[in-house]
C-alpha cells in the first residue's frame, strides 16, 4: 500500500495526472471509490482485498474526465477493461496512467500507454476458482428447459433497478434501450416477461466484451448470479470464436465481425 500511495503522490505533485482514482476506507467493510486530487491526501489509498470495484466505470464520466488527466488504480480487471474501452475507442491513448498492483500491493507498475497495459495484461493469469467452476459445469449440465426455468426464477426477483448498469463500465450507452419508448422494446414494469427481456437483452450486449469483473453480481440488491450468467457467455464466445475481450488494443470483435468466407449459413 506505501508503494501505491508513494507512486501517486509523486504523480499528483509532479502534475503527470491531476486525479488519482483508487479505492478508500468505506463506512462498510469494503473499500469505496475515492478521487484524490492532492499529494498531501494520499494517504487516504487503501489496497486490499476488499478493493474489488472496477474503476474504470469513471472514466467515461463526464465529471471524472473534468477533474483532468488521471491515475487510475488497476487491478487485473481493470486493466482488461481500459483495453477493451480502447478497442471500442471510448478510452484514447494517453488519456490515463494505469497504476497495475500487484495482489499484495508491495509493487505498482505505472503503464502510460496502451500498448504498456496490453502487454502487461499478457504475462498475467486470470484464474477461477474451484468453487466458480464447479458452479459452472453444474449449469452446463443442465437441460434447456431446467436453464430456462433457473433463470426466470432468479430474475423474477429483479427490481429493475439498472444498477448492474451502472456497475458496469462496458454499459456506456448514453441512451440504453431500456430508455427507448418510441417503440418500446423493453416493458417498463417489474414482471416476470420485462425482467427476462432486460437480463437478456443486457447479457447480449455484453456477450465478447465483459471481462468478467464481477461488479454485476456484487452491485445487485436482490442478489442475482448475474455474472455466472456472463461467464458462461465469456466462455461460449472463447470456445466458438478463441477470442477473449479485453486482452488487445486492437483487433476484430467476436461479435461484430463480418467475413464474407464465414463457414456458417446463416451469414449468407
Amino acid at each position: 500500500m506505501k508503494a501505491l500511495q508513494d507512486k501517486a503522490r509523486e504523480l499528483l505533485a509532479g502534475g503527470a495526472v491531476q486525479v488519482v482514482i483508487g479505492y478508500g476506507r468505506g463506512s462498510a467493510a469494503a473499500a469505496r471509490a475515492v478521487f484524490v486530487r492532492e499529494a498531501s491526501a494520499v494517504d487516504a489509498l487503501v489496497l486490499d482485498e476488499t478493493c474489488l470495484q472496477n474503476l474504470a466505470v469513471y472514466l467515461r464520466k463526464p465529471e471524472v474526465r473534468r477533474l483532468g488527466k488521471a491515475a487510475l488504480v488497476a487491478i487485473p480487471a481493470v486493466l482488461r477493461t481500459i483495453l477493451q474501452l480502447a478497442a471500442e475507442n471510448q478510452v484514447s491513448d494517453g488519456s490515463l496512467i494505469a497504476l497495475a498492483v500487484t495482489p499484495s500491493g508491495g509493487e505498482v507498475v505505472p503503464l502510460a500507454t496502451l500498448d504498456a497495459v496490453e502487454k502487461h495484461v499478457a504475462g498475467l493469469d486470470f484464474p477461477r476458482g474451484a468453487a466458480e467452476e464447479a458452479e459452472l459445469r453444474k449449469f452446463a449440465e443442465m437441460g434447456l428447459q431446467e436453464r430456462r426455468s433457473f433463470w426466470e426464477e432468479q430474475f423474477s426477483r429483479c427490481l429493475k433497478c439498472y444498477a448492474c448498469r451502472a456497475a458496469c463500465p462496458l454499459c456506456y450507452c448514453e441512451r440504453c434501450t431500456v430508455e427507448c419508448n418510441q417503440p418500446q422494446w423493453i416493458p417498463v414494469p417489474a414482471h416476470d416477461l420485462g425482467n427476462l427481456e432486460w437480463n437478456v437483452m443486457r447479457a447480449m450486449h455484453l456477450a465478447g466484451r465483459c471481462v468478467d469483473c464481477g461488479d454485476c453480481s456484487r452491485a445487485c440488491p436482490v442478489g442475482i448470479p448475474l455474472q455466472l450468467l456472463n461467464r458462461r457467455l465469456v466462455d461460449e464466445v472463447y470456445e466458438r470464436f478463441a477470442f477473449r475481450s479485453g486482452m488487445a488494443v486492437h483487433g476484430e470483435n467476436a461479435m461484430s465481425t463480418f467475413k464474407p468466407d464465414d463457414p456458417e449459413d446463416f451469414i449468407r
